[in-house]
C-alpha cells in the first residue's frame, strides 16, 4: 500500500499545471518612440501588455487572435514613450514652496533649515503624497526621493515616504539620506536636525534591510545618500560607502552643485569636490550625483572612467543661481546622466516633463549652441538615461519587449499640439501634453489627465494643512 501510495503521488506531481493565461492590453494606433538603443520610432504602432510586461512593440496593429484581452485602446493622437523617470528630489520641500525665491544655495538653505528642522511624520506623509501625485499626473512612472532631514523624535519618515509611494502606485527609490554636520560642526543645519554618525549608518542599514526589494520587477528600492559634503562627515561619506557595497544597494548624494560647494571642498579637505568623492569611494557605477553643474574636463573624465551617473535638474539649477551643467559634454563623453526635478522648495510646479524642455533649452544658452541638446536625447535623459542612472536600465526606461509595462500615452491631437508635425517635437518643446494613460507594473494610474488610485483633491487640502501647520511651528520656535 505504502508503493501505491507513492506511485499515487509521483503521478500527481507530473500532471502538467494549466498555465494561466496572461491578462493583456493592446494599445493601437499611436505614435511610439520606443527610446530603445537604437531610438525606434513608429508613426502608427501597436503595443501589447501582458500582466507587468511589455509583450510586444511594433508598427501597424497589434498581431491577431491574442488571448485574454481585456482592454483595447484606440490611441490616434497619441504618442506613447516610456514612462519618466526621476533621479533626484525632496518630496519634503512640497509643503516650503514659494519661500526664500531671490538666494543662492547657501543662503537659501540658511534661510530654510530652521523650518524643515520642525518636520514631522504627518508633514512627511502629506509633503510625500503632494510630491508624488504631481510627478505621476505628469506622466513619471518612477520616482526617486533623496530625504536626509530626520529632526529628532519625528517618526518613522522612511516608512511615511515609502507608504505614500505604495499608495499611488509609482515604482520607487528611496534615497535615505543623512546629516552628521550640524551648526556647531561648521554645517549649515540646526544641530536637532542632524543624527549622529552611529545612529545615521545604524538607521540607514535598517532602512534597506526592512523596504529594498532587488527583483527585477521591484516597486521599492532604498539607495545609500548621505546628504552633501557640506553637511556630512568624511567619515560618514566613507563608511556609507562600504556599507552601500556590503548591502549590494546604490549611492547617491549633491555633487559640485556651486561654487561655494568647490570652494568649501579645497578649504576643509584640500582638494575639489571629485577628488574627495574618489577619496571616500564615492565614484563608481553604482553612484549617481545631483547636479553637477561646475565639472571640469578632468572631472568629466573620471565620471566617465567610473561609471558615475548625474542627475541633471535645470530648473532647480536656474531657480538658484547655480550655473548651467555641461551636459552634452557629459554625454559625449560616455557619462549616464538622468533628469530630476529636485526638491519643490527650489523647483516649486515639481514637474519632470517640463525638464525635458528646460534640458533642452538651458543647455543651448550660448553661441553656436543651437544643436547642444535636440528633442530625442532630451526625450532619452527623462527616460532609459534616468533608467540607467538608477541600475535599472534592463527593466524600465525603454519600450521594449520583456521589459516592465511603464509606459505613457500623450494627448497630442489637441490645440496645444495639434499643428506639429513631429509627435517627440510637440512633446519637448511643446505646452505639458496631458496623459491620456500611464501605466506602472502594467496597471493604470492615470487615466484622462486624472489620478486614479489617490483622491487629488484630499491632498491637496492635507498638504495645505500641513503647510501652515509648519510654518506656524516654525514661527513659534
Amino acid at each position: 500500500m505504502a508503493v501505491q501510495a507513492v506511485q499515487a503521488v509521483q503521478a500527481v506531481q507530473e500532471v502538467p499545471a494549466v498555465q494561466a493565461v496572461p491578462q493583456r492590453t493592446v494599445i493601437e494606433n499611436c505614435s511610439i518612440a520606443t527610446v530603445d538603443a537604437h531610438d525606434s520610432e513608429h508613426a502608427r504602432g501597436h503595443i501589447v501588455v501582458a500582466g507587468n510586461r511589455i509583450e510586444s512593440v511594433g508598427p501597424g496593429p497589434a498581431p491577431q487572435g491574442l488571448s485574454g484581452v481585456v482592454r483595447r485602446i484606440d490611441a490616434t493622437g497619441h504618442l506613447a514613450t516610456p514612462g519618466l523617470v526621476n533621479t533626484h528630489h525632496h518630496f519634503y520641500q512640497w509643503i516650503t514652496r514659494g519661500l526664500a525665491t531671490d538666494h543662492n544655495l547657501f543662503d537659501w538653505l540658511v534661510a530654510l533649515y530652521p523650518t524643515w528642522a520642525r518636520l514631522d511624520e504627518p508633514m512627511v506623509r502629506a509633503a510625500a503624497q503632494g510630491s508624488l501625485a504631481m510627478m505621476a499626473r505628469g506622466g513619471v512612472t518612477t520616482a526617486m526621493d533623496h530625504h536626509y532631514v530626520h529632526p529628532r523624535g519625528s517618526g518613522d519618515l522612511s516608512g511615511a515616504i515609502i507608504g505614500a509611494a505604495r499608495d499611488m502606485g509609482v515604482r520607487f527609490t528611496l534615497a535615505r539620506g543623512s546629516m552628521d554636520r550640524g551648526e556647531k560642526d561648521g554645517g549649515l543645519p540646526p544641530d536637532f536636525a542632524v543624527e549622529t554618525l552611529d545612529g545615521a549608518l545604524a538607521a540607514t542599514e535598517a532602512t534597506v534591510d526592512a523596504h529594498h526589494d532587488a527583483s527585477f520587477d521591484a516597486m521599492t528600492q532604498v539607495a545609500v545618500a548621505p546628504c552633501s559634503p557640506f553637511s556630512v562627515s568624511t567619515e560618514l561619506m566613507s563608511q556609507g560607502a562600504e556599507l552601500a557595497r556590503r548591502k549590494g544597494v546604490r549611492l547617491h548624494t549633491h555633487g559640485s552643485e556651486t561654487m561655494e560647494e568647490e570652494r568649501f571642498c579645497k578649504e576643509l579637505f584640500g582638494v575639489g569636490p571629485t577628488a574627495y568623492f574618489e577619496s571616500t569611494g564615492w565614484l563608481g557605477d553604482d553612484v549617481w550625483m545631483a547636479h553637477c553643474v561646475h565639472m571640469n574636463d578632468s572631472d568629466i573624465a573620471a565620471f566617465a572612467r567610473t561609471g558615475t551617473g548625474v542627475a541633471h535638474c535645470p530648473s532647480s539649477n536656474a531657480r538658484l543661481a547655480a550655473g548651467i551643467a555641461r551636459v552634452p559634454d557629459m554625454l559625449a563623453a560616455g557619462v549616464p546622466v538622468g533628469l530630476g526635478v529636485d526638491g519643490t522648495a527650489s523647483n516649486e510646479s515639481g514637474e519632470l516633463h517640463t525638464e525635458l524642455r528646460n534640458a533642452l533649452l538651458i543647455n543651448r544658452l550660448g553661441t553656436r549652441r543651437e544643436a547642444a541638446l535636440n528633442a530625442r536625447q532630451a526625450l532619452r535623459l527623462g527616460t532609459y538615461g534616468g533608467a540607467r542612472v538608477l541600475g535599472r536600465a534592463d527593466q524600465i526606461g525603454s519600450l521594449e519587449a520583456g521589459k516592465l509595462a511603464d509606459l505613457v500615452l500623450w494627448k497630442l491631437d489637441t490645440l496645444a499640439h495639434s499643428s506639429i508635425a513631429d509627435p517627440v517635437t510637440a512633446l519637448v518643446f511643446g505646452a505639458a501634453a496631458p496623459v491620456t494613460l500611464s501605466l506602472v507594473d502594467g496597471r493604470p494610474v492615470v487615466e484622462d489627465n486624472h489620478l486614479t488610485t489617490v483622491d487629488e483633491e484630499a491632498i491637496a487640502r492635507v498638504t495645505r494643512d500641513e503647510a501652515r501647520r509648519l510654518a506656524r511651528i516654525a514661527a513659534g520656535a
